[in-house]
């Protein structure tokens, strides 16, 4: 008998009625319920044979491919955890994770054509890693090396995509046997503002939001396809592949992001469903024009079939983006999630005006079970509708603390048992929500609390301004707002004190950045989904530079 809860249950009816349907499709093959539940039972097999037990931690380093998905289902077979090792990962974030995670295996892949992984792997000191044991390899080679970390090198031979033959490896899993509540997966927060930390989630979290997010947002449909854009390393691109597998929507595969490669997939195999950033929004678009002007074509409305492109902004101009691409046909409703609280957590509403659909937040997929509440960070009261404060989420499916970190997972939940997001955003009169930013982002100034993506915003509208990034530093005693930016290619040398002047009759004048400085690019961090701009950082580059001599802009403040 399957148990409710457990990983295998998410497809379990589908494998049932419709075993030849295709779950997944990579590289034009598809890949049915059936073999893909023979090569989940087969791994399960193998991997018990490589010394694999109840409570293992093995690390999975891949791009999006089928042997990730399996590799997922078959170790929770065996109520082992997966790793999630972010691609993007070098030398010191493998080690880290490695170590921290106490990983007893690290399955690989070698080449790939954008990542070379054994560049990163000679980086790594294989003396800070007393638990690995292992190394499990995909795409074997003649040259492929035997042993690495000073670890013994195994070859994964379990055939996969295709439907694979008879083989001596003949086991059905023993569904008696899985634990619904056994921990399934590792996510790594992205520690823009603090070390990261490893995020636990359950089978059971992971397999009821999925169901919460194919029903809450009607994934089922007959035609629907999901592409899997993001690196399933993330829970953004693991909760939206795991909710389309709970509604019977196949999943169309891309192992590495490219807007080419996206734009193919998406028209050759009639996709419905994207989810991605801002950023992954402008090169598609980007790419479609490029080639549309190449051709002498029009392309107004270039992907007719999407149905939902759910997405998340990092950058100050996605407003200025979602009207520009909506008028194209793009189907454009912000979202919000995290690793702790999962991704696609909440959607806007589709009938919202295009200002409020594409911001951040939305109404949970769980809605009743789920609950949002906006606390003021001072005085710890509810804060009244539109009045901003700091987001906290009630769920079932709330992550179960991080490892080995009880300091962290206490710290993080209120007595009442609400997850203390560190987000800053406001409700809305019909329980929905807004995220603005991340709270240590926020500002005090004049005695308000301020969303720096506000004064971003202004600042990316200026004709010399690309993007920009505010924080805020003491100055003389009092909190006051810096900004960076990168300026556009036709304005070399920008007038600083022009463009503040000119901010200062848009924004209150507690709002205007007391120091403007232009850089070529802002430091950033890899996440499964894009970069994330590290503001702690570019703290230190102020303090830095006003410091020296560097700082000389006036204060209109």
């Amino acid at each position: 008998m399957l148990a409710v809860g457990t990983l295998a249950s998410l497809y379990q009816n589908h494998l049932e009625q419709f075993p030849e349907r295709s779950i997944l499709i990579q590289d034009g093959r598809a890949l049915s319920y059936s073999a893909f539940d023979t090569q989940v039972s087969q791994t399960r097999a193998w991997l018990s044979t490589q010394g694999v037990e109840s409570g293992d931690r093995i690390a999975v380093w891949v791009v999006n491919r089928s042997e990730w998905l399996v590799l997922f289902f078959a170790l929770a077979q065996l109520n082992a955890t997966l790793v999630a090792v972010n691609t993007k990962y070098r030398s010191h974030e493998l080690q880290y994770i490695l170590s921290n995670s106490q990983a007893s295996i690290l399955v690989l892949q070698l080449n790939f054509r954008k990542i070379d992984f054994a560049q990163v792997i000679q980086g790594v000191d294989e003396k800070a890693l007393p638990y690995l044991e292992k190394i499990i390899m995909l795409d074997v080679q003649s040259d492929t090396p035997t042993q690495l970390l000073d670890k013994p090198v195994i070859a994964f031979d379990i055939p996969l995509v295709k439907t694979p033959p008879n083989t001596k490896i003949t086991s059905k899993p023993v569904h008696a046997n899985v634990n619904p509540d056994a921990l399934a997966a590792f996510f790594t927060t992205s520690g823009t503002t603090k070390g990261p930390k490893l995020v636990m989630h359950t089978q059971r979290t992971l397999t009821e939001h999925a169901n919460d997010v194919a029903q809450g947002y009607n994934f089922a449909g007959p035609d629907n396809r999901l592409l899997c854009a993001l690196p399933f390393c993330g829970v953004f691109g693991l909760n939206s592949a795991l909710a389309a597998i709970a509604a019977g929507m196949p999943l169309v595969l891309m192992d590495f992001f490219d807007a080419a490669s996206a734009s193919t997939l998406i028209q050759s195999e009639r996709v419905t469903h994207v989810f991605g950033s801002d950023e992954m929004l402008r090169r598609l678009i980007e790419h479609v024009d490029q080639q549309a002007i190449a051709r002498s074509e029009p392309c107004d409305i270039p992907f007719p079939t999407l149905s939902l492109f759910g997405f998340a902004s990092f950058s100050p101009r996605f407003i200025e983006l979602a009207r520009a691409l909506t008028a194209r046909g793009f189907p454009l409703r912000g979202l919000y999630g995290s690793s702790e609280v999962h991704a696609l957590f909440s959607i806007q509403r589709p009938d919202l005006p295009l200002e409020d659909r594409a911001l951040g937040g939305g109404m949970p997929a769980a809605n009743p079970r789920a609950r949002v509440r906006v606390k003021d960070p001072d005085s710890g009261q509810l804060c009244s509708p539109y009045t901003p404060g700091e987001i906290e989420i009630f769920s079932p499916t709330l992550f179960k603390g991080y490892f080995n970190n009880d300091e962290a997972t206490s710290s993080a939940f209120t007595t009442d048992g609400y997850f203390k997001t560190g987000d800053l955003g406001y409700m809305r009169d019909d329980a929905s929500f807004v995220y603005l930013s991340r709270m240590g982002d926020t500002m005090r100034l004049g005695g308000f609390l301020v969303d720096p993506t506000e004064i971003e915003r202004v600042l990316a509208e200026q004709p010399e301004v690309d993007s920009a990034q505010v924080v805020g530093i003491e100055i003389n005693g009092q909190l006051r707002p810096v900004a960076f930016a990168t300026p556009k290619n036709n304005h070399p040398a920008p007038d600083t004190e022009k463009i503040r002047a000119r901010l200062a009759t848009t924004l209150a004048a507690f709002k205007v950045p007391v120091h403007l400085w232009f850089i070529d690019a802002f430091p950033a961090t890899q996440s499964a989904n894009g970069l994330k701009f590290q503001r702690a950082k570019l703290r230190d580059m102020a303090l830095a530079r006003l410091c020296s001599d560097d700082g000389n802009a006036g204060d209109l403040g």
